[in-house]
Parts: structure tokens; sequence; C-alpha cells
């Protein structure tokens, strides 16, 4: 996938939410959707920052992003359910689950090993709930 076009009649939020629907599709959604009752604005300042600004910025396409991203989250430690809608986002931008995973693994040397298994865990979710809905797809 290559980097999302910035479109200069679009604004910020416009953009964003164009961009994360682009690379995160259902997922993103969701996260959306769960601010809703909560914190609406926190859920426009999501899609005016990361994917209206930072996302949209030439230099990376959205590939390598999401490896970065990837990386990131599974070096924190503690934010596994950013990195299941960011594994999710990598695979919907032409990521392939040993791609993810050996991103992950590669975090045990920098982040270590239980950073690394957390990361594993959540991938590993993530793929089993792929599996489920392409199967009952079918």
């Amino acid at each position: 996938m290559t980097q999302p076009q910035k479109n200069l009649s679009e604004s910020r939020l416009e953009r964003g939410k164009r961009v994360l629907a682009e690379i995160d599709g259902e997922a993103g959604e969701k996260v959306i959707a769960a601010l809703a009752d909560i914190a609406p604005d926190f859920a426009t300042y999501l899609f005016e920052f990361p994917f209206g600004d930072i996302y949209s910025r030439p230099g990376l396409d959205t590939k390598a992003r999401e490896i970065a991203t990837i990386a990131a989250l599974t070096a924190m430690g503690n934010a596994a359910p950013q990195l299941k809608v960011h594994i999710e986002a990598g695979l919907n931008v032409g990521l392939s689950r040993d791609e993810i995973t050996e991103i992950i693994m590669q975090m045990a040397v920098y982040a270590g090993f239980p950073a690394a298994l957390n990361g594993l865990f959540a991938a590993k979710d993530v793929f089993a709930a792929m599996d489920e809905r392409e199967a009952a797809a079918a």
C-alpha cells in the first residue's frame, strides 16, 4: 500500500477519517465508536493528529508506518488493545502474519522477552479472530 495522499481541499478531520478507514478499517471504527459515550472529542483528536497529520505525511508508506507502530506498541509492553488494532492494520496494508510475528520477535532484543511475549499473544488473538471471521463468512 502506498502512503495516503494529502488532499488540500480536505480538512484534517476529513483526511483523518479517510486515512483511518483505509488503514484500520473495522478495527479503527470500533475504537472510535467506543469513545462516543465517554470522550467524543478525543475521537476527533485521533482522527486529526495521528491520521490526518502524521499518517498523511510524505516520507513513509503506510506499511512502513505500521511496522514502526507495531514495534513501538510491542516495546511498550502495556498497550495490547492498541497493538491488536495495529496488527490488524498491518495485515490490511499488506504485512503478512509471518512479517508481523518477526517484527514482534525482534522487539525481544530491545524491549525484553515479556514485551515480545505479550505482543506475540496479541498477534495470536488477532490471527485467531480473523480466522474465525473468515470461516464464518465461508
